[in-house]
């Protein structure tokens, strides 16, 4: 998919993906734009010998969290990830042949076309494409992430195409290029985290005053994590995301909470407790009580996992901080009053 940004310059949108429902030791890549007219270069992840390049981050998702209800977390800090970025995405040949015909269809103004020819083909600044320093060097694009389009900032890397020779740094006026650090940042956009609705005791139906224990299943709620690489640079990071503890909000301010604060930490590798038989007069971990009947209806609990994420790189030392994020989800709890009996 293409967008046209406000200087009138097509941004790819879109990504290369490594699925995560694949045969072990297969992947399955697709192109920004692939049939979809978009134009973009073959992507494969890679720069064969004659420079054929291509574009954009590949991502690998297949230790990420999964289901229908997984979602992604939301940071819990002002900072997001990145809207946009930039990246190798052609060879000398490549931009040849996606620009001259543009120019051939006389469909962007002469003017424009004018400047564009004195920018990539006359030497004002670069000559014939960088023809002459073909497999030795990237032209560099702009791409917007899947699903970022009408994000705030999306379009803002709309910088004119501009080379990179092989082993340089882009330049430091262009924050937004990929490094380790910003492949971490869209890393972290890409994360999946199971849904967070609890298992409860009693379920679904509980009592006034009765303690209601809650747990989430150890299998689901582990480490996940996305990594996101440069293959054609040799740069790459893998952001990971680590259950931390879990909020109970009752959904009312007729109930208590177990502890009192709401928040119920990991506890050898899980959060809360399963009710077992032979606890009924215990206090349950984590868990809520409610103090009066829902009535005909019924509390909307909200169950709130917070995340620690953090990444690292193969070439980048130790372990970099990410802020924290949450996801989090509503399930109804009916309560009822304990009935009396008369004698």
């Amino acid at each position: 998919m293409q967008a046209m940004n406000r200087r009138g310059r097509i941004l790819t949108l879109g990504v290369l993906v490594i699925g995560c429902s694949l045969a072990p030791g297969s992947a399955l890549a697709y192109g920004p734009g692939e049939g979809q007219g978009a134009g973009k270069p073959s992507a494969s992840g890679s720069a064969d010998g004659d420079g054929t390049l291509s574009a954009g981050v590949v991502y690998d998702r297949s230790k990420n969290g999964t289901g229908k209800a997984a979602g992604p977390v939301a940071s819990t800090t002002t900072w997001t990830p990145p809207p946009c970025y930039y990246a190798p995405a052609y060879s000398p040949t490549q931009l040849q042949k996606k620009l001259e015909p543009i120019w051939q269809a006389e469909s962007t103004g002469s003017q424009w076309d004018l400047s564009q020819r004195n920018r990539y083909v006359d030497g004002k600044p670069y000559k014939d494409f960088n023809k002459k320093k073909a497999g030795k060097g990237y032209w560099w694009d702009g791409f917007i992430p899947d699903g970022k389009e009408s994000a705030p900032g999306a379009f803002d890397c709309d910088k004119p195409y501009f080379w990179v020779d092989e082993g340089d740094p882009p330049p430091a006026e262009v924050p937004e290029a990929v490094t380790p650090e910003v492949l971490a940042h869209l890393a972290y956009a890409e994360i999946r985290v199971p849904g967070t609705e609890v298992a409860l005791a009693p379920e679904g139906t509980t009592k006034v005053n009765l303690p209601t224990w809650a747990w989430l299943d150890k299998a689901e709620f582990k480490p996940v994590s996305v990594t996101a690489s440069v293959p054609v640079l040799g740069i790459d990071a893998t952001t990971t995301a680590e259950p931390v503890s879990l909020k109970i909000e009752p959904g009312t301010e007729d109930a208590e909470t177990y502890p009192a604060s709401g928040v119920c930490p990991i506890e050898n590798g899980r959060i809360g407790e399963p009710y077992a038989k032979g606890k009924a007069d215990d206090t349950p971990p984590c868990g809520v009580r409610y103090l009066r009947s829902s009535g005909d209806g019924s509390y909307g609990l909200k169950a709130t996992v917070t995340w620690k994420i953090h990444w690292t790189s193969t070439v980048v030392d130790g372990r970099q901080g990410l802020p924290e994020g949450q996801f989090g989800a509503d399930q109804d709890v009916v309560v009822q009053e304990i009935q009396s009996i008369n004698r």
